[in-house]
């Protein structure tokens, strides 16, 4: 584990408690509502890997549309909360890195990414895409939802290392501060990075988030 992966997983970790709050932004109402609709249809179905599933926010729109849905996130302390909020036979839950799908999973027909992709550092981006898809069987439908760059919304950038990531630096209730990877690409660049891994999609924005959608083929 690198040591910006440890300081992540440390990070979600110490914010398992609170990490449902940024979904309590009142300007980011509409754009939730909508993608809370929209998502759903595109995994009817299927069996869905969600990766860096979280609290399981995103877990509970997706498993009434799927077939089965299983949820890897490298926390044990946001799985809590996960297995607290989404129940049925369909769901489960697994402690994992989402650079190293468990081989033991399986192939899946479908993946979701929630508000991960911008923390994958771009020197990182081809390997983890490779390895999502090598969990895929082909013509799997894909989406990585994240956020967008809005100022007075999204925390200020603190600083951009020497390979062009971006850093925020957020402080938690209990007083701690953390120094979070946090890049958010241009439509350009985004298509660019994805296709050095041989992703090629469509793009979908709202004012405060944007989905990139694509069909997988095995690696």
């Amino acid at each position: 584990m690198t040591v910006d992966a440890a300081r992540m997983e440390f990070y979600y970790a110490s914010r398992a408690s609170e990490y449902d709050d940024v979904y309590l932004k009142p300007e980011r109402q509409r754009d939730l509502r909508d993608i809370e609709k929209w998502l759903p249809p595109i995994f009817a179905k299927a069996t869905v890997l969600e990766v860096a599933c979280g609290t399981g926010y995103w877990t509970q729109f997706l498993a009434p549309a799927a077939s089965r849905v299983v949820g890897l996130d490298a926390s044990p302390e946001t799985l809590q909360f996960a297995r607290g909020r989404v129940l049925g036979e369909n769901v489960s839950f697994v402690v994992g890195d989402a650079y190293s799908v468990p081989l033991r999973l399986g192939k899946f027909s479908a993946a979701f990414a929630g508000f991960w992709f911008s923390h994958v550092p771009l020197g990182r981006r081809s390997r983890f895409l490779r390895g999502l898809n090598a969990s895929l069987s082909r013509g799997s439908r894909v989406v990585l939802l994240d956020n967008r760059f809005v100022e007075g919304s999204s925390s200020p950038i603190s600083e951009t290392d020497a390979e062009g990531n971006t850093y925020q630096i957020r402080k938690l209730k209990d007083g701690s501060t953390h120094r979070v990877l946090k890049n958010f690409p241009t439509e350009e660049e985004l298509h660019g990075s994805l296709a050095t891994a041989g992703v090629h999609g469509k793009l979908t924005a709202w004012k405060y988030f944007w989905a990139f959608e694509y069909v997988a083929s095995e690696p």
